[in-house]
């Protein structure tokens, strides 16, 4: 069977790990590489605030190419619909006939309808491996396939900032109050993946300052070790 090619929005997160994880055990597609949205002047990624160097040396590890669409610091939507239609255009330049680009979206069905209808302006398709999954489940599966990850950013509104910098895992799930999604998919939190079987070696991180931004979100500034 002929693979086809498929490229990947990567947050550099659990669920953009998990999904590449997922792609990668299908027999009808070939992940051939990875778009990721960096803030300039920060030189992270955006959202999550993993610093750039984190971020290539994921894609090392995942041994893909990576493409960013690069916004500025104060970003309204157009501009960055703008930088992401850059983005894939650089992508179908390198990859002729690339035409599909999968997210790590689970349950909100907005905002998958939403980038349905942008990526289809723009002459693609998407595809969400992951979405409609159970979370709680899945969030056991990726803790007991070997996906390794670091809370970086939580939303204080939703929960206690203490938990940034915590490792996702099993004492972390069992500790999280019912209100919050076990994956984050509302927000709650964002993670900065380190580990896993879509990694060819893990990554050594260690734990910076801890930083409150927009009176909201807990970052934890994490680097490279070594």
């Amino acid at each position: 069977m002929r693979r086809h090619p498929i490229f990947l929005s990567w947050s550099g997160g659990k669920d953009a790990a998990w999904t590449l994880h997922a792609l990668r055990n299908r027999d009808d597609v070939e992940v051939v590489g990875l778009l990721t949205t960096v803030t300039e002047g920060f030189e992270r990624i955006a959202m999550h605030g993993i610093r750039r160097d984190i971020l290539l040396a994921q894609a090392e590890a995942a041994a893909l190419p990576l493409i960013e669409a690069r916004i500025p610091q104060q970003c309204d939507n157009a501009t960055y619909e703008t930088a992401f239609a850059d983005a894939l255009a650089q992508a179908r330049v390198r990859w002729p006939g690339l035409e599909t680009i999968a997210f790590g979206d689970l349950f909100l069905a907005d905002v998958r309808a939403w980038r349905e209808a942008l990526c289809a302006r723009l002459g693609w398709r998407i595809e969400t491996p992951l979405f409609g999954a159970d979370t709680s489940a899945l969030a056991q599966d990726m803790i007991a396939g070997g996906l390794r990850a670091t809370l970086c950013c939580v939303d204080t509104t939703q929960l206690a900032g203490e938990y940034s910098g915590r490792e996702f895992d099993a004492a972390l799930l069992a500790e999280l109050p019912a209100a919050v999604d076990p994956c984050g998919e509302r927000g709650e939190f964002h993670t900065c993946v380190h580990a896993g079987p879509m990694f060819a070696h893990p990554l050594a991180l260690r734990s910076g300052e801890r930083v409150l931004r927009e009176a909201r979100f807990a970052y934890t500034d994490l680097e490279l070790a070594g």
